[in-house]
């Protein structure tokens, strides 16, 4: 009895959600790559490193600000002396995301990018929102992420094997069998071998998805610190600031203190409360051990903050399992096996609504075709 109620769950959870975890699944694969895809096919990323000194921020801005006037800088990001610095130009209420990508050495404009227009870009949207209003699609998708975690733990104890003599069969496929039966293998031994990546998944999704699930596991882990992202305030100085280029000046020390930093992305106060940020990334590919330093845009002095993004090294265990979390999700935190890794099991995934609907198909022609037989019969 129990087995086919949940049977029946697994069913209609699965016909319910198959489309979304269908878009979400391959919308991952096609962006599990996209740094590297980038830096092959985007020629304006790279830049031949020269023996000049690399132009400082308020530079890149003054240069950037010409092609996109009266646009919000939200910060210039340097990624090596082999790259080209990067200003980013962003506003939610406006409804506009550029990048102005600058060559350090020169001044150079290479290429004024609306990054809501690239390709990775929707591919992302389409994984987060299903390309809908993000008010309507990030709930959608944590709902249906949360449905498809039931159907990881469904699909599991209804794939379990009873008898000891029939369970190697439930660990491979049998492809000289009939169609059907071969559909039903890919099913089952696919959602088997992946349902550990597709907890995973799943789980590092409603992170994202859901506040209070976030919160509870932090909570649940010991964590203790704010997890939303509050600037701390400048005291606003009426003799303002000593420095001319305050930003310049935070910058030049950053690199001199993280000399073998990934990136360094600078920020600009956008009021008179806010702060100087300075973003540290110390890894190339993943993003938890990034470094948020925030100064007072007057006296420069930095400011701490009581939220889980400052310092990596403020950081309990808890709070680095929250900051992971993206390099958890996207197998990054592995390096390239980890990513690899990822790809091929958000593939497999996609696979599952696919074999799981023509299931369904086939036994609900087969009853269709028993009750037809009988009708013949009967009459």
């Amino acid at each position: 009895m129990l087995k086919k109620v949940i049977r029946k769950t697994h069913l209609w959870l699965g016909l319910s959600s198959g489309l979304v975890v269908f878009i979400v699944a391959i919308t991952g694969c096609l962006y599990a790559f996209q740094f590297e895809i980038k830096n092959l096919l985007y020629d304006y990323i790279h830049v031949a490193p020269q023996q000049l000194e690399i132009l400082p921020p308020s530079k890149i801005k003054e240069i950037a600000d010409q092609q996109l006037p009266g646009k919000h800088l939200h910060g210039v990001q340097y990624l090596g002396t082999d790259k080209s610095a990067k200003a980013i130009y962003y506003s939610f209420a406006e409804k506009y995301y550029y990048f102005v990508y600058v060559n350090p050495y020169s001044g150079d404009v290479l290429k004024v990018k609306n990054e809501y227009a690239d390709f990775f870009r929707i591919v992302l949207d389409g994984h987060f929102y299903l390309w809908l209003p993000p008010n309507i699609g990030q709930p959608l998708v944590a709902s249906f992420t949360l449905i498809f975690l039931i159907m990881i733990i469904s699909g599991l104890f209804l794939w379990w094997p009873r008898k000891k003599k029939g369970r190697k069969k439930s660990f491979k496929i049998k492809w000289n069998a009939r169609w059907r039966r071969k559909n039903y293998d890919l099913h089952s031994v696919i959602g088997f071998y992946v349902a550990f990546v597709a907890i995973i998944f799943a789980l590092t999704g409603l992170i994202w998805g859901f506040e209070w699930f976030r919160d509870g596991l932090h909570t649940a882990v010991g964590g203790k610190k704010s997890l939303e992202y509050i600037a701390p305030n400048s005291q606003i100085d009426s003799l303002k600031a000593t420095v001319t280029n305050p930003v310049d000046l935070l910058w030049e020390r950053t690199v001199a203190q993280y000399p073998q930093a990934a990136s360094i992305e600078a920020h600009f106060p956008n009021n008179e409360q806010a702060p100087i940020l300075m973003e540290v990334n110390h890894e190339v590919d993943t993003y938890w051990k990034m470094d948020y330093l925030y100064y007072d845009q007057y006296s420069l002095k930095q400011l701490e903050v009581d939220h889980i993004y400052g310092q990596l090294k403020n950081a309990d265990s808890a709070d680095k399992l929250i900051r992971m979390n993206y390099d958890i999700h996207t197998g990054a935190i592995l390096g390239f096996v980890g990513k690899l890794f990822a790809f091929l099991c958000s593939l497999l995934i996609a696979t599952l609504p696919v074999t799981g609907f023509l299931i369904w198909i086939g036994r609900r022609n087969k009853t269709k075709n028993r009750k037809n037989h009988s009708v013949k019969v009967v009459s």
